[in-house]
């Protein structure tokens, strides 16, 4: 064998032609050859070509009979060789095989146990689903149990009258345990009401008129108590807000508990204390405005107008008041603080008339209103935890406001005082905003009310300071003084705390009467100027009355406005008016030459040329008497015009003024022919320049 497949792989090494040799093959007959066929030879060799083997064969030559019998006699040698080793391990094997059949037989044995184990366990699984279904019925049966015993439970404790309950609600005091006690009787009572189950069951025929009594004797037992503690409510000197905070809020559920189980009783309760309060809250009223009443100061009477002469408004009739309260007609004064004290708490009468203290009526309209703001929010406030019902609030004040409405219809049509009645305009959009910040509803239309009436009669004294102005007697009111006219001053401080109050608020309605009223007074302005015989009287009395109303202006409004513009423009104008007449006066050759004269060219050859002996007369004039011209004008200046800084303008105007007339005369003689020859006797400008200094100094 290991020398075959050596040659075979000898042959591997040259191509071989399997081909060829199949064609030299020579196959020995055989006597039992002769049925075989070679067909499909051919094919079966070229499969086999690559067969290593099946190529060394036949590359030896050697016949297939030959090559059979050899593979038989190894295949009988190992087969010999195979039973020998058997043979040999025949005692392991008779070993093997028993240890076998004693396997074989244990897990018979094993398979039989397993068998009864099965069918035990299959017969114990059926008994424990049976156990489990039982489990589950019962479980279930347990929870309907506890279900019908817990609503059972419910049901009694909710139908059941404790004799303790019965104990309390008959003898007890009304308390704390009391009304924990209602809550309970509250909660039994709704429940036999609303339940139709309950009402079906046996157990309420014995415990409804039980309940029923214990009702009646609750209703009628809270409602002597309550009505007990609403009658101290009509105790003199009693603190009506302590007296609701400290006790009755402490009870609110009895009201709560009449209102579900005893309404008629409730609506009592409600009547009771609405009649109660609203007596009461009226009373405190009427006696704190007869109060104010004493405190009042009269500022203004129907005759107390802007164009009514000084001699017939009454304000010298009244001598024993003070100053400071006649000027409050006009002037606002410190009037003003009473809006940064709006929140202040409200004057207490028997102190300030301890006190001999008097006030105008705004003051006194904002203490009452005060009182009226606190009261209503505590009263508001209690009425929506007590009742639960805010209705209830304007019920009882009906009464209040019918008496605040008495009082104010008495003093409105008697008011005179515009800035007074401006004064409480502002004071009640104060309060709207108070009122608001605390979310408390309940005055919103009173105030508006109020506002509502306050402005028609403000528009009415307006339109009658309007009127004097347009009325006004001329030739009564006129003084033959320059300086400002108590009319024009009553007009700037009026303007001016009327500006001063509508800054906050630019109410455009108020600005338009404010614009009528700048035009009445202006049209006066000019009557009252027209009576003075001079013309620069005149416009000395415009100047001062215009600087006085924009200096009060400024005080009001600094940033200034379209009247404050207005006057401005006017003194402007004014001004330069007076500036001309008093150079007129002192230097009116110098003036109308230069108007005239020094405007043409002195080196023309036209007639009327200039000369220096035309010029000579002015120049030696103004030489002379300059400086005393200047000293006039001054003293001048000082005693017509009331304040000092607009005498020192118009001064410092009119000596610019004249040096520019001077400078023009100036340029014109030294264009004359001739002209240097009076230049000895010219007034530096350094010099002019040197007095207006001077006397710009002196003030």
């Amino acid at each position: 064998m290991g020398q075959s497949y050596g040659e075979t792989n000898d042959a591997q090494k040259n191509v071989f032609d399997l081909g060829a040799f199949v064609g030299d093959l020579t196959v020995e007959e055989d006597a039992s050859s002769g049925d075989m066929s070679l067909e499909g030879l051919q094919q079966e060799l070229e499969e086999c070509k690559n067969d290593d083997v099946v190529a060394n064969i036949l590359s030896k030559g050697t016949t297939l009979r030959e090559y059979t019998k050899g593979v038989e006699n190894n295949l009988r040698q190992v087969e010999l060789d195979s039973i020998q080793d058997y043979i040999k391990e025949s005692d392991n094997l008779v070993s093997l095989h028993d240890q076998i059949r004693e396997c074989d037989s244990i897990l018979s044995q094993m398979e039989t146990l397993l068998s009864g184990f099965q069918s035990e366990i299959g017969s114990i699984s059926s008994d424990i689903k049976i156990l489990q279904e039982k489990s589950m019925d019962m479980g279930l049966k347990l929870k309907n149990r506890k279900v019908a015993e817990s609503s059972l439970a419910k049901f009694v404790e909710d139908i059941i009258v404790p004799p303790r309950m019965v104990d309390i609600i008959v003898d007890g005091e009304v308390n704390d345990e009391y009304m924990r006690t209602l809550e309970i009787l509250s909660k039994k009572l709704k429940f036999v009401d609303v339940d139709p189950m309950v009402k079906a069951s046996k157990a309420l025929k014995d415990v409804q008129p039980e309940l029923e009594k214990l009702r009646q004797k609750s209703v009628s037992k809270v409602f002597d108590f309550i009505v007990q503690k609403l009658y101290a409510l009509r105790k003199p000197k009693t603190n009506i807000q302590i007296l609701q905070q400290n006790v009755l809020l402490k009870y609110k559920y009895v009201v709560s508990f009449l209102k579900e189980h005893g309404n008629g009783v409730y609506t009592e309760v409600r009547g009771a204390y609405m009649d109660t309060m609203n007596k009461v809250l009226s009373a405190h009223f009427r006696a704190y405005i007869l109060a104010l009443e004493k405190l009042q100061l009269d500022i203004a009477t129907s005759s107390d107008l802007i164009g009514v002469e000084t001699r017939s408004s009454g304000l010298f009739l009244r001598g024993r008041e003070p100053l400071k309260n006649r000027s409050a007609v006009f002037a606002l004064g410190e009037r003003i603080k009473i809006l940064k004290e709006i929140d202040e708490p409200a004057l207490i009468p028997h102190i300030a008339e301890a006190s001999s203290s008097k006030y105008p009526y705004e003051v006194l309209f904002r203490s009452l209103h005060k009182l009226l703001m606190d009261t209503a929010t505590s009263e508001y406030n209690f009425c929506d935890d007590f009742f639960g019902e805010e209705s209830i609030f304007y019920e009882i004040f009906a009464g209040p406001f019918a008496v605040i409405d008495e009082h104010f219809n008495s003093i409105l049509p008697n008011c005179y005082d515009a800035i007074g009645l401006m004064l409480m305009i502002g004071i009640i959009r104060q309060h709207q905003l108070i009122m608001s910040r605390r979310r408390i509803p309940c005055l919103d239309l009173y105030l508006d009310k109020v506002n509502i009436s306050l402005w028609p009669r403000f528009k009415m004294v307006f339109d009658m300071h309007l009127s004097s102005l347009r009325n006004a007697n001329v030739r009564t009111l006129w003084e033959d003084d320059v300086h400002p006219h108590y009319v024009m001053r009553r007009y700037a401080e009026f303007t001016a705390s009327l500006i001063r109050l509508n800054v906050e608020y630019g109410d455009g309605q108020l600005e338009l009467n404010l614009e009528r009223l700048r035009m009445a007074v202006d049209d006066l302005l000019m009557k009252l100027a027209k009576m003075f015989p001079k013309t620069k009287l005149q416009i000395v009395f415009l100047i001062n009355n215009y600087d006085m109303t924009i200096s009060v202006l400024k005080e009001a409004a600094p940033e200034g406005g379209k009247i404050q513009m207005h006057f401005e423009e006017l003194l402007k104008s004014n001004t330069t008016l007076f500036v001309e007449e008093l150079l007129l006066e002192h230097f009116s050759d110098i003036i109308k030459f230069v108007k005239t004269r020094a405007s043409e060219d002195p080196s023309s050859s036209s007639e009327k040329a200039i000369t220096v002996a035309e010029v000579e007369p002015l120049v030696k004039d103004f030489a002379s008497r300059w400086k005393a011209a200047i000293e006039l004008m001054h003293k001048d200046v000082i005693t017509s015009f009331s304040s000092l800084l607009c005498g020192m303008e118009i001064l410092r105007a009119a000596l610019t003024q004249l040096l520019l007339y001077y400078t023009r005369l100036s340029d014109c003689i030294k264009r004359i022919v001739g002209g240097s020859a009076l230049n000895k006797d010219l007034v530096s400008i350094s010099s002019i320049m040197y007095e207006i200094r001077k006397y710009s100094r002196t003030f």
